[in-house]
This record gives structure tokens, C-alpha cells and sequence, in this order.
């Protein structure tokens, strides 16, 4: 049964994705420029310690997909968040910058991470989440990703904790052929909960199971929550 819930969770309804096609890829390829990528936004920031406004830290060649604000390292000033991607490559990969504002008004880069957001496009051009949205709220960063089909809804949360930010939990949502699952992690409670619906039965009878695991401590630059949700979720896969 958890291999079944699995199966739902992360990869089910391959078939929906042939409805879903978006607006075009800009590059024929669907090759990953990560170390390009990653380079010019890093010889950007060794040139900018400190900008005015956000856009101050974003390569000419690149633009803001999506920008945020709110005070992540509460201290009462209105820091950002912006999703960076490729001009005229939309199957680069895309980054997000973390920025905090300082008391004279400039921000000042937190951190860059290239990994917690999947790819805008799968490789046959279709748009894996739509919508996309990034907050601030509480000193939290909430990256939320949306999809009614095979990838289902993802909800990132990354806490400001010791001038780090630590993801705290991670949320996906599935609607498979005849039952609704959701998985739920909190890497450092060792948390996991399962739950699949049976929509097949008038009363949809809901099944939950909790499991303990060992303690992680996840930080914002280094890590891919679905690669995350995917391990811990293996972790109890035979328990």
C-alpha cells in the first residue's frame, strides 16, 4: 500500500501532461545551463555587495520571473525574494536570490540557491507547475508550486534561523485515478504523514499513517525539497 501511495504521490498521471502544454520553451534545447547560469549571477554579486532596489542584482541577461517581499530575519524591515530566469532561455535553470534589507534602504545579498526550484519545463516542453508563487510572511519564505496533473502541488517552507534559512517543512498533493494523497515532511521534527482519500467510495474514506525518522537539518542553498520529500518518503517506504 505505501508503494502505491508513493506512486501517486511523486509520479502519477503521466497521461494528463500531453493537455497541458504552455507557452513555448525560447530555446530549441532542452539541455540544463546550470554552471553558465550560476557564473554570471556569481560574478554579479563578487562586483555588488550592496544595491538600492533588487534589480541591481540581476544579470543583464537574466529577469525577474517572480519577486517577494517581507521581513524574513524580522528585524522590521521589508527584505525580498526574486525568482531569476534566462532571457532567452527558458529551459536554463532558475535561481532565486534572498535579499535583506539593511537600515539605509540598500539590501545586502543573503543567499542564492539554483537547486530548490525544478525546472520550469519538462523535456518535452510542457509547463510542470502552473501556478507559481514565492511569500514572506513571518519570517518564513513560502515557495508554492501548483498542478492539478502528474506533478501535483509541492509547498516549500524555509524558516530565518541563525542567520540561515532552514526548510521546515515540505508539502505535496496528489489527485490520482480514484484517491487523493498528500504527503507531509518536517525535517527537523523527523516527521512524516501520509494520507490517501478513496474517492472511489461515496463516503471517501480517508487512511493516515505517521512515521518518526531521523532529524535533518536542510538549508536553503544546497538542497531540492522534491529530492528531499523523495528520499524521507523512501526512508519509511518498507516500514
Amino acid at each position: 500500500m505505501k508503494k502505491i501511495i508513493f506512486t501517486l504521490l511523486l509520479s502519477s498521471l503521466v497521461f494528463y501532461s500531453c493537455n497541458k502544454r504552455k507557452d513555448t520553451p525560447k530555446s530549441p534545447s532542452t539541455e540544463v545551463k546550470n554552471d553558465s547560469v550560476q557564473s554570471s549571477i556569481q560574478e554579479k554579486q563578487k562586483l555588488l555587495k550592496t544595491g538600492k532596489q533588487g534589480s541591481d542584482f540581476v544579470p543583464n541577461e537574466y529577469e525577474i520571473q517572480y519577486e517577494t517581499e517581507g521581513d524574513l530575519n524580522q528585524d522590521g524591515l521589508a527584505d525580498q525574494a526574486l525568482v531569476l530566469r534566462k532571457k532567452d532561455d527558458s529551459l536554463a535553470q532558475r535561481n532565486i536570490i534572498v535579499l535583506l534589507k539593511n537600515p539605509d534602504k540598500t539590501y545586502r545579498l543573503f543567499k542564492t540557491s539554483r537547486t530548490v526550484l525544478p525546472a520550469e519545463y519538462n523535456e518535452s516542453g510542457y509547463k510542470m507547475h502552473d501556478p507559481e508563487d514565492i511569500s514572506i510572511e513571518n519570517g518564513v519564505l513560502n515557495i508554492n508550486l501548483y498542478d492539478i496533473g502528474p506533478y501535483g502541488n509541492q509547498f516549500s517552507k524555509f524558516r530565518y534561523m541563525n542567520n540561515n534559512l532552514v526548510l521546515t517543512s515540505i508539502e505535496t498533493y496528489n489527485m490520482g485515478a480514484g484517491s487523493h494523497s498528500s504527503f507531509t515532511y518536517e525535517p527537523m521534527k523527523g516527521k512524516i504523514r501520509l494520507e490517501t482519500v478513496n474517492t472511489m467510495e461515496e463516503e471517501m474514506p480517508a487512511t493516515v499513517e505517521t512515521f518518526k525518522i531521523k532529524k535533518e537539518l536542510f538549508v536553503f542553498e544546497n538542497i531540492s525539497p522534491e529530492n528531499v520529500a523523495t528520499n524521507a518518503y523512501n526512508s519509511v517506504g518498507n516500514k
